[in-house]
């Protein structure tokens, strides 16, 4: 069973960066892809970015795209976000996942293991 933490959320301002971190326990992850997730207050969870388990793919979702990188070393057992041109609408909880297998998915139903998440607050 592999356990999921996230960290590095924190608040800021608009147009700054922050990254947060998700560090698995448990077993490896590396051949796994995996996910970021946010859910706004009152809105669904909804899909950011997946990685896939060597790093070469990358997926975004269209609102943070050419603003947010996924990344991960699987020697560290850890995948990251690192967000910049931070907005506002950004503010939400961070949850990172494992997918099921080795497709990237946008799917939250992909995904089997979630870690407890990390807030990330934007101020205007």
């Amino acid at each position: 069973q592999v356990q999921l933490v996230e960290s590095g959320g924190g608040v800021v301002q608009a147009g700054d960066s922050l990254s947060v971190s998700c560090s698995a326990s448990g077993r490896t992850f590396s051949s796994n892809v995996m996910g970021w997730f946010r859910r706004a207050p009152g809105k669904e969870r909804e899909f950011v970015a997946a990685i896939s388990w060597s790093g070469g793919t990358t997926k975004y979702a269209d609102s943070v795209k050419g603003r947010f990188t996924i990344s991960r070393d699987n020697a560290k057992n850890t995948v990251y976000l690192r967000m910049n041109s931070l907005k506002p609408e950004d503010t939400a909880v961070y949850y990172c996942a494992l997918a099921w297998g080795t497709v990237l998915r946008v799917e939250a139903s992909s995904y089997a293991t979630w870690g407890q998440g990390t807030q990330v607050t934007v101020s205007s």
